[in-house]
């Protein structure tokens, strides 16, 4: 295992691109934390970002205590490997939707009409954007 201090290398960059879930702990919770699988996108600035609704208790949380975590593993089936990602979160009011509507296309085959009705309904919804700002960056490779 290694550590950096919120730096990200290509091959973490390479599994974050992937569309796989991550698993969200935020601070202030439940002692043991209790991740939640999300949808997530790296950004060109090495952000992590994933959408929520805007009244939901880990945004609550947020607001109290900035700090969560991302970890990403790659799949059964592969070399273990996974990246981890801690620091400072911000609660953005804008880019919820396009965000839900880029992620869905990531991990939905839109092509079905379920998953299509699907999307519609979220994109019915309200949603903020949640930006993880790293700090520090743990990874595993095999």
């Amino acid at each position: 295992m290694s550590t950096d201090a919120g730096s990200l290398t290509a091959q973490d960059l390479e599994l974050l691109r992937r569309p796989l879930y991550g698993f969200l702990s935020v601070a202030g919770g439940p002692v043991p934390p209790q991740p939640r699988p999300v949808w997530f996108e790296v950004t060109p600035e090495e952000t992590i970002q994933l959408f929520t609704g805007p009244d939901t208790l880990k945004v609550r949380r947020l607001r109290r205590d900035p700090r969560a975590s991302i970890v990403v593993a790659a799949p059964v089936g592969e070399r273990e490997r996974w990246v981890s990602i801690a620091g400072r979160t911000t609660v953005e009011p804008d880019g919820g939707h396009d965000l839900a509507a880029r992620l869905a296309t990531r991990y939905w085959n839109l092509d079905d009409p379920a998953r299509a009705d699907d999307l519609a309904g979220i994109l019915a919804a309200d949603w903020v954007r949640l930006v993880i700002h790293p700090e520090t960056v743990s990874r595993y490779r095999y």
